[in-house]
């Protein structure tokens, strides 16, 4: 709840600031139409920009929650089967309840299939490692383009600056200063599509790092989750970590 809230306070800010671009220094206020007509060609690719860098925002909200891709209410009924040995029906459970977390696991389970059951630790975790990194690879595609975004946004938006400045010159050397009101359309399209580059760049880049470490994150706790049910496979108990106190006193040692 809390980072839905974050999010939805640095939209907000986002907004706010791209909406203090549309305020003139007169008395009139421009409209968005004004705006992309002020600020030239460049404010259409970077429009696209910024309704591709909402979508990628949204999308990555719901697909990259941790929640929807752990499913940790799985790891009780998961190390039940494995402790007895049911990797079949550990690998159907898997099958039919798809995720980050079950594919993974899946894919190690295959293997204890197919190995004639003989179990081999070690290419159980290889093809579970194979199998995290290809979904990883998927996952942050989306997170990716968010980093494009960023770093294309401020050399769009200086293109649409150097275009306005050499009109603006342009402008000086046919007409001379005698019409101030062509230079400064002209200066305007050169400031408004700086702005405008950096109001998309700055949002787009702290979503990129904010999803890469919590991407990051999750894979750190998938690794210890599927870590707990290997362990369950192996040594045919259960792991530590998921025992009481009580049945930690009762243990051997000191």
């Amino acid at each position: 709840m809390k980072k839905n809230y974050l999010i939805f306070i640095l939209l907000v800010i986002a907004n706010f600031a791209f909406a203090q671009t549309t305020n003139s220094n007169t008395v009139n206020e421009i409209n968005l139409i004004d705006l992309l007509k002020t600020g030239g060609w460049a404010m259409w690719p970077l429009g696209l920009f910024s309704f591709f860098m909402i979508t990628l925002i949204a999308q990555n909200t719901f697909s990259l929650r941790a929640k929807k891709l752990l499913r940790e209410d799985f790891m009780p009924k998961l190390i039940d089967l494995l402790i007895q040995k049911k990797c079949k029906t550990a690998l159907i459970f898997c099958k039919k309840n798809p995720c980050l977390f079950t594919n993974s696991l899946g894919s190690g389970l295959e293997k204890c299939i197919s190995s004639s059951h003989n179990l081999d630790i070690q290419r159980m975790k290889e093809s579970i490692e194979e199998a995290t990194l290809a979904q990883s690879a998927v996952l942050t595609k989306s997170i990716d383009y968010l980093s494009i975004i960023g770093a294309s946004a401020p050399m769009l938006g200086l293109l649409g600056t150097v275009s306005g400045m050499i009109k603006a010159f342009q402008t000086m050397g046919t007409t001379g200063m005698g019409k101030p009101e062509l230079l400064a359309a002209n200066i305007g399209e050169a400031l408004i599509t700086t702005a405008t580059g950096l109001i998309i760049a700055i949002p787009a880049m702290f979503f990129f790092f904010y999803y890469k470490k919590s991407f990051h994150k999750t894979l750190v706790t998938l690794g210890r989750n599927i870590g707990f049910l290997i362990e369950a496979l192996e040594k045919g108990e259960q792991p530590i970590s998921f025992l009481d106190i009580e049945e930690i006193e009762k243990m051997d040692g000191e």
